[in-house]
């Protein structure tokens, strides 16, 4: 379990092949303290939970598995992506976004971004299915970034990045066009599923 708080602003440094299937290695660099990682810790990268497989100096390796290559935008990335990374919540620690899985839902779009004072104006496409589950004032993780939503409308949603989440993340970056990992509020996912069994035959 994740905050969408995120601690370090990551560099990809390999993906290569993993085994004889379509899994990736990945190493990411990272400014923590690897010492303290233990071998099969979870890292949220940019929203994607994934599972610390060997640790070295400044850096963390992954393998990502063909599904989640599928379902995230972690194929995409090359020496140099950078990559919004959180560690797992630990009991009684300060929950300051929310409540996030590490399940990325859909791959969204950016679709439009204007300064707007000192902060951004971004605008996100998700996959159609996601919309109901996006609301005014409601939370969304946005590569792995607890966001407020700002507006709703047919096909896409809006949010505003402050100074702060433009410097500490790789949001700050992004420009029309860039896919981007999207999970709905947890709380949402499971509201619409106790409605749709009620509403069910």
């Amino acid at each position: 379990m994740f905050t969408g708080i995120v601690t370090d602003l990551g560099t990809v440094r390999s993906v290569e092949p993993a085994g004889e299937g379509r899994d990736l290695r990945i190493v990411v660099a990272t400014a923590w303290d690897t010492g303290g990682i233990a071998l099969g810790a979870s890292v949220a990268c940019n929203g994607c939970c994934l599972t610390v497989v060997e640790t070295g100096e400044g850096t963390l390796a992954f393998n990502a598995s063909a599904e989640t290559l599928a379902k995230t935008t972690i194929g995409r990335w090359r020496p140099g992506t950078p990559v919004n990374l959180e560690r797992a919540l630990r009991l009684g620690e300060e929950l300051g976004g929310h409540l996030v899985q590490g399940h990325v839902d859909g791959v969204g779009a950016i679709a439009a971004v204007a300064p707007e004072g000192g902060s951004l104006r971004v605008r996100i496409r998700p996959p159609p299915h996601l919309m109901p589950f996006i609301a005014p004032k409601g939370s969304v993780a946005v590569d792995g970034v607890s966001l407020t939503v700002n507006d709703v409308d047919a096909d896409a949603f809006g949010v505003n990045i402050i100074p702060h989440t433009a410097r500490a993340t790789a949001l700050g970056r992004v420009k029309p066009g860039d896919p981007v990992n999207i999970e709905v509020d947890l709380v949402a996912r499971y509201l619409a599923r106790l409605l749709d069994a009620r509403n069910g035959p």
